[in-house]
């Protein structure tokens, strides 16, 4: 299935950014927001304390769930905000090149923040997205 959104990729700005500067989905389309992804097992554990990229990847895969079951997939991601409990660089970075390894070539925008803290005892990593799906 064809995806409705559309990367934007912008000549006039620094290509060091690892993602698109925009996205567009036609009229017509239908958007999803989704609720912040966290890292959460099933009996409402926080995954791998202390682990930013497990914590990362658990997200992601929370977030997978997520789409699927609004009848999306990563590839129908418009754009991303991952947000981080830390005051390092490094560990916003290791956060970030987990999300951005999954997403590979649908490298949507997205948003790296450094909070101070998150919702749940022992969580490093959430990660909001918007999804956007052709309608039927």
């Amino acid at each position: 299935m064809s995806s409705a959104v559309t990367l934007i990729r912008s000549a006039s700005l620094s290509d060091v950014a690892q993602y698109a500067y925009a996205a567009t989905a036609p009229a017509g389309s239908r958007l999803i927001f989704l609720a912040g992804a966290c890292p959460l097992n099933d009996d409402g554990s926080t995954a791998a304390p202390g682990d930013y990229a497990a914590q990362a990847a658990k997200a992601i895969e929370n977030m997978q769930t997520a789409l699927a079951d609004a009848g999306a997939s990563l590839r129908d991601v418009i754009s991303t905000r991952v947000l981080v409990a830390s005051t390092l660089r490094e560990d916003l970075v290791t956060a970030w090149q987990v999300v951005r390894d999954t997403f590979g070539e649908h490298d949507v925008p997205s948003t790296l923040m450094g909070v101070t803290v998150l919702g749940y005892e022992g969580q490093l990593v959430e990660i909001e997205a918007v999804a956007a799906v052709l309608d039927s």
